[in-house]
């Protein structure tokens, strides 16, 4: 291999650096920052929600805040700890919160539940009410003979 110049040095260099800080940042996240996650924000989270009616979990006006302040939490104890931030840490623990709290919402956020009546009744009634129709008329016309060609 050839010796590197002035510039391709300084560039490797560089990069060396780059990578030993990306590294140190993630290493330094390890089960301490875990630890503390669980501790201080997954607990604030769970008091939260159990003062929050079960039924309303799934719906984002209402959870909103409170995810942001959990999110808020990961990102403020990360920073104290001079952790990288997101991490996989990061990650994982919000997909075990996801697993816990949020497994039965759908993707929108939104609380599934039927429309009323008043909405749900004409979706009902006209296609029927058409398919009803549409007999008869090919039974009355089937019956005509007459004048077709």
């Amino acid at each position: 291999m050839a010796p590197l110049t002035g510039s391709a040095a300084h560039k490797q260099t560089l990069l060396w650096l780059i990578i030993a800080s990306q590294c140190v940042s993630a290493l330094a996240c390890g089960p301490e920052y875990e630890n503390a996650i669980e501790e201080i924000c997954l607990a604030i989270f769970r008091q939260d929600m159990q003062e929050l009616d079960q039924r309303r979990w799934c719906s984002w006006e209402d959870t909103v805040e409170l995810y942001g302040a959990l999110t808020n939490c990961t990102f403020l104890v990360a920073s104290t700890m001079d952790c990288f931030w997101p991490n996989r840490l990061v990650d994982e623990f919000f997909i075990r919160v996801h697993r816990h709290y949020f497994h039965d919402c759908s993707l929108s956020g939104r609380l599934l539940r039927d429309p009323p009546n008043r909405i749900l009744g004409p979706f009902i009634v006209v296609p029927i009410l058409v398919t009803l129709l549409m007999t008869a008329l090919v039974v009355w016309r089937s019956k005509r003979s007459e004048g077709i060609v």
